[in-house]
């Protein structure tokens, strides 16, 4: 018990260095290991190999497919939604038929198998986010999604971390869509920033 014959004024002083010390030093590991271990793709950038080779440079900016046309889910559901193949025949039954990519696409549809696309917007399990809201509220897709007209295979430009949600929903106004194709005439709304809005 000689260790704790020091007087009550040096454990003080100890202690006032150490739990700081120790406090800052579990901080710092944790928010370090949640960086370097974020999965791939919650990350700008993030752009996975896809089955074939899709131009949305193509469909959605020289052919002007609205992306409601294919990812039909988003003003309705939780999920935009991947196109199923059978969207995809709609135009190549007849269009471009002999290319390689779209023989593929011919191949799965004849199969009645799902095309596997690589999901390149994906948020953690435990964020609830629900396209419904953003899409009739008139938030622009290219907010979230970037300018993906003009990108001949799509990848991740803004990070999915709760910071860029939370700057979108305390001042949406740069989230409306310019066009003003899909503005309700609600007007725009702030958006929610309590925590069940989005964790649920």
């Amino acid at each position: 018990m000689n260790f704790l014959r020091g007087s009550g004024k040096e454990l003080f002083n100890l202690s006032r260095f150490l739990l700081p010390v120790g406090l800052v030093s579990v901080l710092a590991v944790t928010l370090g290991v949640g960086w370097i271990t974020q999965p791939d793709r919650l990350v700008r950038g993030y752009q996975p190999e896809q089955p074939v080779a899709y131009s949305h440079r193509l469909h959605a900016g020289s052919l002007r497919v609205p992306c409601r046309y294919c990812h039909t889910g988003a003003a309705k559901s939780r999920v935009a939604g991947i196109p199923p193949v059978e969207k995809c025949m709609n135009c190549h039954r007849v269009t471009r038929t002999e290319a390689p990519d779209i023989r593929r696409i011919h191949a799965v549809y004849g199969s009645g198998e799902p095309l596997r696309w690589a999901r390149v917007h994906a948020l953690p399990d435990h964020v609830f986010f629900d396209h419904r809201p953003h899409v009739n509220g008139g938030v622009a897709c290219q907010t979230c999604h970037g300018e993906v007209e003009s990108m001949q295979v799509v990848r991740q430009v803004m990070s999915m971390r709760m910071s860029n949600c939370l700057a979108c929903h305390r001042d949406p106004e740069g989230a409306r869509d310019p066009r003003g194709s899909i503005v309700a005439e609600t007007g725009f709304a702030q958006g929610p920033e309590h925590c069940a809005a989005c964790h649920r």
